[in-house]
C-alpha cells in the first residue's frame, strides 16, 4: 500500500495471512496507511529502517520462528520510546503484564474491527496529549 504523507502510518505484524486482509481494511477505512509484516524478523527490520515512521505498532504475539510479538513491541519502545503498541493474541493475552510494554494494550483473538480501531485512537490520542502536555519537564520550553 502506498504511504500518503497527510495519513498515519502503522506497522501491521501478523502470520496469519487470512488475517491480514481483515485487518488492514479495518484500518484503512479509518484512513490509516499500513504497512505489514508476516514476522518478527521483517518486523524489526521495519522497525530499524523506519522507526519514527511509524504512529503505531500492531502485533500478534506468536509469529512463528524467530522473535515473537513482545520482542517486536519492545524494540518499538527502544527506538520510539512513546510508540503506542497494540498486541494481538489468541492464547497469550495472560502473559501480557509480565511481557507487554508499559501502556499497551491487548486484544483477545478473535474481535472485531471496531475493538482495533478503538485501540490505536486511544492509544493515538493518549500519545498526542501526553507529547503536548505544557508542564512536562522532560521537555523543553519554546
Amino acid at each position: 500500500m502506498s504511504t500518503e504523507s497527510n495519513f498515519p502510518v502503522l506497522l501491521l505484524v501478523e502470520d496469519e495471512y487470512l488475517l491480514v486482509p481483515i485487518l488492514e481494511d479495518a484500518l484503512s477505512a479509518e484512513g490509516f496507511n499500513v504497512v505489514t509484516s508476516h514476522d518478527g524478523t521483517s518486523a524489526l527490520q521495519e522497525l530499524e529502517a523506519r522507526a519514527t515512521e511509524f504512529k503505531a505498532v500492531i502485533t500478534d504475539i506468536r509469529l512463528g520462528t524467530g522473535p515473537s510479538g513482545w520482542d517486536v513491541g519492545r524494540r518499538a519502545r527502544e527506538l520510539v520510546p512513546s510508540m503506542p503498541v497494540i498486541y494481538m493474541s489468541g492464547d497469550s493475552a495472560h502473559d501480557w503484564s509480565a511481557n507487554g510494554v508499559p501502556e499497551s494494550v491487548m486484544l483477545q483473538k478473535p474481535f472485531v474491527g471496531a475493538q482495533l480501531i478503538t485501540a490505536v485512537a486511544t492509544l493515538l490520542n493518549s500519545t498526542s496529549a501526553t507529547e503536548s502536555a505544557p508542564n512536562d519537564p522532560s521537555k523543553p520550553s519554546s
